[in-house]
């Protein structure tokens, strides 16, 4: 069977209760959808999110989690995922201060990759979703995207190419599907 799968966050303004987000679930699924990427629970708790993918055969396959909580609380974020029946713990984006900052960067790289160690051992894997921003040049020449991509250690961290916000930065859409 094919699988074919959504990032919710495209459905998002339909996810505000547990009503809205069952019907949504029911007609993605009717769609054709298999499986799909959160960007958080909509205006439900993550049991009750979970519960409704279940019943209405969607797949999660990744999400967009909170960032503090992904390195401040890892059992509980890993309880989540679990319930999610997932192993795939993703953020959506780094926090602002290592957009601007070199130093910030190589420190946000530091503590993804020690987080990343850590949830491999229990096996999950961190994954990191990008926007235009990581295109952004940075102490000389390179992107912060070119320092993610080769400081991340991918024995324990994997990409999930936005290749709407690579092309909205100019970069090379393909380039990036075939380096990544």
């Amino acid at each position: 069977m094919k699988k074919l799968g959504l990032q919710l966050y495209t459905i998002r303004d339909h996810m505000k209760t547990e009503q809205d987000i069952d019907e949504s679930f029911a007609k993605v699924v009717a769609l054709g959808y298999t499986e799909a990427q959160t960007a958080g629970f909509g205006g439900v708790e993550a049991d009750v999110f979970a519960k409704l993918a279940k019943k209405n055969g969607l797949s999660i396959v990744g999400t967009h989690y909170n960032y503090d909580n992904i390195f401040n609380n890892p059992d509980e974020t890993m309880q989540i995922h679990d319930m999610l029946g997932t192993k795939n713990v993703g953020i959506g984006g780094m926090p602002a201060g290592p957009r601007k900052d070199y130093d910030e960067l190589m420190r946000f790289i530091e503590q993804f990759n020690k987080s990343a160690e850590l949830y491999a051992k229990q096996g999950y894997k961190l994954t990191y979703h990008n926007h235009s921003f990581e295109f952004v040049k940075t102490n000389g020449n390179k992107t912060i995207m070119d320092y993610l991509y080769e400081e991340l250690d991918p024995k324990n961290v994997s990409f999930v190419l936005d290749t709407c916000w690579v092309a909205n930065a100019g970069a090379d859409v393909r380039y990036w599907m075939e380096k990544l």
